[in-house]
């Protein structure tokens, strides 16, 4: 069923204006460090096609919002995959904001108000796609920013095909005001610098070194957002005996059935670009042995 709407945590400390915007320019400069050491400095990272992602970060046009899509290898993936050499890591203005799990990110007051503070939009998974938070994302497009997410919805350290995504990003690209850019980046080498199973089943306490980390972005996925709606509801009618969940009619005009096609067709569509992005990183960024 649809989550009914709530109240957003502390949504007033994600606000730039909070305080005048320093405590936010204090944690993303913190945390930006954190990520240059880590990736920089402790670690060996190097980036396929960097410069697409940093002209897209810098440059794209005013108003057009930026969807960034990863695999999930650790805990660490964000921030620390934007430490490397070059990347404004440091930059609250040009800082992503992401979508971060609330039952790990957002625990206890001070922890939300850290994340809050960094750009974090709590998403409570299995919440759905009408969750009071993914409105706030929407919002976050409709103001041109942009938007970090991990549409597989979990780590996963295997060295394994990219998992069927969540239809939560697919939703995000199509209901969006301005039709995002969507970017694919994929990495390898963060399951070793921060692996879930280090000792006793358990995560180690700091970062580990001497790993290398591997970072291939790709090029942006174009959708013919136009065609795929019709085309998804044409083909929804072979659906209308599957059970619902009390979706309402799109702002497009797409009832349940019909959007399901359509996420389903830009989740595999994102896909398959992420797997043919891993299969490049495996055979070209081979990992130090």
């Amino acid at each position: 069923m649809v989550a009914a709407a709530g109240k957003r945590k502390m949504e007033w400390a994600a606000r730039g204006t909070h305080l005048g915007g320093v405590p936010r320019k204090a944690v993303i400069a913190a945390v930006g460090a954190f990520a240059k050491v880590v990736a920089s400095l402790l670690n060996s990272t190097s980036v396929h096609n960097a410069d697409t992602l940093l002209r897209l970060v810098r440059f794209r046009s005013p108003g057009v919002p930026l969807i960034t899509v990863s695999n999930h290898m650790s805990t660490l993936d964000d921030p620390v995959m934007w430490g490397f050499e070059g990347f404004p890591a440091t930059d609250a203005q040009l800082a992503r904001w992401v979508l971060a799990a609330e039952d790990i990110c957002f625990k206890n007051s001070v922890l939300s108000y850290f994340f809050r503070l960094g750009k974090c939009i709590p998403i409570t998974r299995g919440g759905g796609i009408y969750q009071e938070h993914m409105n706030e994302a929407l919002e976050r497009l409709r103001d041109g920013e942009w938007l970090h997410t991990f549409p597989e919805g979990k780590v996963c350290q295997e060295d394994a095909p990219i998992r069927r995504l969540k239809w939560g990003t697919a939703s995000l690209i199509d209901r969006a005001p301005v039709t995002p850019i969507v970017l694919p980046i994929v990495h390898r080498g963060f399951e070793e610098v921060m692996p879930e199973n280090f000792f006793r089943g358990k995560r180690p306490p700091v970062p580990l070194w001497n790993k290398r980390i591997n970072i291939v972005v790709g090029e942006p996925i174009e959708f013919n957002l136009t065609e795929m709606r019709e085309k998804a509801i044409s083909t929804s009618h072979d659906l209308a005996s599957a059970p619902t969940m009390g979706w309402p009619t799109s702002t497009h005009g797409l009832d349940e059935a019909a959007q399901k096609c359509l996420y389903n067709a830009i989740s595999g569509r994102i896909q398959s670009t992420m797997e043919s992005l891993r299969n490049f990183s495996k055979t070209f960024l081979k990992p130090k042995s």
